[in-house]
């Protein structure tokens, strides 16, 4: 069952494409990576999705019905450019934004209360916002984006500004509510945050979709046959048969093997030349290194 079917869309601005021909589907409970370079068309095909702008052409379903703006009531967006305002207490904003999103008084004040326990930040009720750092403004962001329980919920750098610990905290919230079904967008240009908890990544340039799937797929499609083993003993026989080797020392290799070697026959051939065999891993490339070559049109 998917939350979001995008098919075709398009959308331009004077002369620039922004949007092109964009098609892709998004499952309810998972966390769904949206990347691409600055200026790619993330944030235009965010604003689609939200109903900030319409498309000029194509067709986009939210839970199986075409999307009109009463369907942002059951979306939460947090873009990058926050939108507290600076100059109202934290508890009378959220009371705010919560009865915006429908909630009565008495659920939206029980809902705060449940965030500022969970958060441990019961005195910032009456805390103005720009009295906050950002990082703590970014929490409070979140609880804003949240709170009413989207079925449908984008986030836009939604780390900027925390620290370690805080950045955990919030990590641990998107998982545990994709977890319980929820579908989150996550846009972002920290990709070991992508490999850490997307399940499925989109990656637009130029206004296409250029690569979309299953993260732990994207990376089994684009490996290189490159293997790390380490080992004891002393081999005379020279690996370069094998492939090549981009790091060696006593007891360590690092090899490509041609793709007519398989991994097993240079490990047989290891042990039968008298190596013990300590570990041995395949090195998968990195969402980033798949990233940057599909960008720069090398694969």
């Amino acid at each position: 069952m998917d939350i979001l079917n995008i098919r075709n869309v398009v959308k331009s601005y004077e002369s620039k494409v922004a949007v092109d021909d964009v098609s892709l589907n998004i499952p309810q409970g998972i966390i769904f990576g949206m990347l691409g370079p600055n200026g790619a068309g993330k944030t235009s095909l965010i604003r689609i999705i939200t109903t900030i702008t319409r498309p000029d052409s194509g067709k986009i379903l939210f839970d199986n019905d075409p999307l009109i703006e009463k369907h942002t009531e059951q979306m939460g967006y947090m873009p990058e450019e926050r939108g507290l305002y600076k100059k109202m207490k934290v508890g009378e904003q959220l009371l705010y934004l919560a009865r915006l999103k429908g909630l009565s008084k008495q659920e939206a004040e029980s809902t705060i209360a449940h965030w500022f326990d969970k958060f441990d930040i019961k005195d910032w009720y009456n805390k103005k916002v720009m009295d906050l750092s950002k990082g703590m403004q970014q929490k409070v962001q979140f609880i804003a984006t949240v709170m009413h329980r989207p079925k449908l919920i984008i986030l836009d750098e939604p780390f900027s500004g925390l620290d370690p610990i805080n950045a955990k905290l919030i990590e641990n919230e998107i998982i545990r509510m994709r977890d319980e079904g929820t579908s989150i967008i996550f846009s972002t240009h920290r990709m070991e945050q992508v490999e850490e908890i997307c399940d499925k990544i989109v990656l637009i340039n130029q206004g296409k979709n250029v690569l979309e799937g299953d993260v732990n797929e994207i990376k089994n499609t684009y490996k290189e046959n490159l293997y790390n083993i380490r080992y004891e003993g002393n081999i005379n026989v020279h690996f370069e048969q094998f492939g090549e080797i981009t790091h060696k020392n006593d007891n360590s290799i690092t090899i490509k093997c041609d793709s007519s070697q398989k991994a097993n026959d240079l490990l047989k051939w290891m042990i039968q030349n008298g190596a013990l065999i300590n570990s041995f891993k395949e090195i998968l490339p990195t969402i980033n290194d798949i990233f940057i070559r599909k960008v720069e049109g090398n694969i």
